[in-house]
């Protein structure tokens, strides 16, 4: 299996600097982040960690529920899956992810609503972003539309 690789340069310190992470593997672009950023309400143009986490989760679970759908006997016709990942204080000091909040909605043929939320839950344990989070509360709300 292959290894992804993002490339951060940053100058200044973390008040005041900033950086740019590149996707280096994929090539599709170079961003923005800086602290004060990370740490507002608003992004103002500028990505985070927490964005990057929030699109690797999102991906990686839709990826997953189809998988498992299709396993289930299901037909995935649309997947819309939003990751909500929130940063907040350490106890210990600093900060950390104090959750994410996964929400799916999805179109598929040939499974009712409980087969449709089993099959979410168990893409929630075993898609592999899930797996490197098991320190972060996760949660699931799943629609079947």
């Amino acid at each position: 299996m292959p290894t992804r690789v993002a490339r951060t340069a940053w100058t200044g310190t973390l008040q005041e600097g900033s950086g740019q992470v590149e996707l280096s593997s994929s090539k599709v672009g170079t961003y923005e982040v800086s602290f004060p950023r990370r740490a507002a309400d608003e992004a103002g143009g500028v990505t985070s960690p927490e964005e990057l986490i929030a699109a690797a989760h999102s991906s990686c679970f839709a990826m997953q529920l189809s998988a498992l759908i299709a396993e289930a006997g299901g037909q995935p016709r649309s997947l819309e899956v939003t990751a909500n990942v929130s940063l907040g204080p350490d106890p210990a000091g600093g900060f950390r992810l104090t959750g994410i909040a996964l929400e799916v909605h999805g179109e598929v043929e040939g499974l009712d609503k409980a087969a449709f939320e089993a099959a979410a839950q168990a893409a929630k344990q075993t898609c592999p972003v899930s797996k490197a989070l098991t320190g972060v509360q996760i949660t699931l709300d799943a629609t079947l539309d």
